[in-house]
């Protein structure tokens, strides 16, 4: 049995440090991704505070397809180019989106959602995936939660 739950007091570099060190631990030597990715999801859920969705959109056939994650039902599939997940997987580039309904064609799966964080994972140079939190609180994300979720991303590149 893993035990992975972090101390609350910890500051948002240790947390991201030991959820990369977690999810290393969990991923590591396991070639299937989904597996991988539904761990990671459970992971993220534990270790980010103030969430109410977290997980991964996978790049199937030019598109975003849903992938495991914790939260509320979701939207099935995301255009790329299309709100935030869309944005960061045709960019290739974090999306941190203080508020979400500022921001043009946000699709609103939980009407709950204020704020939101897109990490895209990239191998080969390609957006294979997409990790995507939300948060119920307005500007809940910064640089240090995105750098977190950018080691998070590139540790996960070869293992989703």
């Amino acid at each position: 049995m893993y035990d992975f739950r972090p101390d609350p007091a910890l500051d948002d570099a240790e947390r991201y440090r030991q959820l990369s060190q977690a999810a290393d631990a969990l991923t590591a030597g396991e070639p299937d991704g989904v597996a991988n990715m539904a761990n990671v999801a459970a992971l993220m859920w534990e270790f980010i505070p103030a969430l109410n969705w977290g997980g991964f959109y996978r790049m199937v056939d030019g598109e975003l397809v849903l992938g495991p994650f914790v939260g509320r039902p979701a939207c099935i599939r995301i255009p790329v180019g299309r709100g935030v997940c869309g944005a960061a997987a045709e960019s290739g580039q974090t999306q941190l989106v203080e508020d979400v309904h500022a921001f043009p064609g946000h699709i609103a799966c939980d009407a709950a959602s204020r704020s939101e964080l897109v990490v895209p994972v990239v191998r080969d140079e390609q957006v294979i995936a997409v990790i995507d939190l939300d948060s119920p609180e307005p500007a809940r994300f910064g640089e240090g939660d995105a750098r977190g979720i950018e080691a998070l991303a590139a540790l996960l590149a070869d293992r989703i």
